[in-house]
């Protein structure tokens, strides 16, 4: 396996630099600002051009996640417009693969990642990231992190709406990737609850969902999961962590990771720094590494340190290149040499 820098917003000289004084070889992008997709999708000229720019930094794009919402929102919620919208994916998923790109992760969340307090308190101080649920009632404000739809969800989607939904999704797009050689990677639910979260119910929160989701694609070597480990330690705890390591490493499904952990699990938990979580960072990596992963590890949501600018929602590379980003990179990077797992 191999450490990257990961979820940048936007690349430019600052992430690049970052990236390079850390010792990492590649970088993972989140619906990067420096794509437009002016015409609902991401053009192949735009993506060829960001990944040469990115070697030209001496470093490897190793995918993309996350098309923006206003190309996805509709396909999500099995609305009017989703099949010119999957048309539109599907052009970004050959347009990935004729720009040298190999994975596009995607999460099935219509109302996004929600948090009820963005600076929680952490160890020794730092900003961290809650979530309690019955902070999430009708009249309740919630953290910034939550994305509002334009329009709002009515009527509400039900756990069989968002399993069709998911199912129409792969069923379009499965085939695509598989002819052009690109692999679409899910994300857990963030907060994994049952409750639904404004107006959209939430379907990938357990190991035996996220199966699920695997046998739906009927044995695709196309589909993945992003594991998240934060996400799936919110579930509940360290032993949900191995079981998806355990069911879905094996067979090559786990296709990147997304290494963080969380304290506690639903209905309540606060992200925190590795280490003082759920689970022992070295025994999940090793795991990981005894089932065959041998993809790349990023780093995710970390605690805003002593100087540090609180990176959520912030796109810019001054907050994120922060303290808790680089204390998080080092601390898995230590822990992949100091255990020879490394590629």
């Amino acid at each position: 396996m191999r450490v990257a820098l990961g979820h940048v917003d936007e690349y430019d000289e600052r992430t690049a630099a970052f990236a390079q004084q850390l010792g990492l070889a590649g970088v993972q992008l989140h619906t990067p600002a420096n794509l437009a997709g002016a015409d609902g999708f991401w053009s192949e000229a735009e993506l060829k051009a960001l990944r040469e720019r990115i070697e030209g930094d001496g470093l490897r794009l190793e995918g993309l996640e996350n098309v923006p919402a206003a190309h996805f929102a509709l396909i999500q919620r099995g609305a009017p417009g989703r099949d010119e919208q999957i048309e539109n994916y599907q052009r970004t998923v050959r347009n990935l693969a004729a720009s040298g790109i190999p994975i596009l992760g995607h999460h099935w969340m219509p109302t996004y990642v929600w948090r009820t307090s963005m600076d929680a308190p952490g160890r020794g101080g730092a900003h961290v990231s809650s979530f309690h649920l019955p902070d999430t009632a009708a009249g309740n404000a919630l953290a910034a992190y939550k994305l509002t739809p334009d329009d709002p969800i009515d009527p509400p989607l039900t756990a069989e709406d968002m399993w069709s939904n998911y199912q129409y999704f792969l069923d379009a797009v499965l085939p695509v990737a598989e002819e052009v050689g690109v692999r679409l990677s899910l994300h857990p639910d963030d907060p994994p609850v049952a409750e639904p979260l404004g107006g959209a119910a939430r379907i990938f929160t357990s190991p035996a969902a996220l199966v699920q989701a695997r046998d739906r694609a009927h044995g695709s070597r196309a589909w993945g999961l992003t594991l998240c480990t934060g996400s799936v330690s919110a579930m509940a705890g360290a032993a949900n962590v191995t079981e998806v390591i355990d069911l879905l490493g094996p067979g090559g499904h786990i296709a990147y990771v997304h290494f963080r952990d969380v304290r506690g699990t639903v209905p309540t938990f606060s992200e925190c720094f590795l280490g003082e979580g759920n689970f022992h960072p070295p025994s999940i990596l090793r795991r990981l590494h005894r089932v065959g992963f041998d993809g790349f590890v990023i780093d995710d949501h970390v605690p805003a340190m002593v100087g540090d600018v609180a990176t959520w929602g912030n796109t810019s590379s001054e907050a994120y290149c922060s303290r808790g980003r680089a204390h998080e990179l080092g601390y898995i990077s230590g822990i992949v040499d100091a255990l020879g797992i490394g590629s």
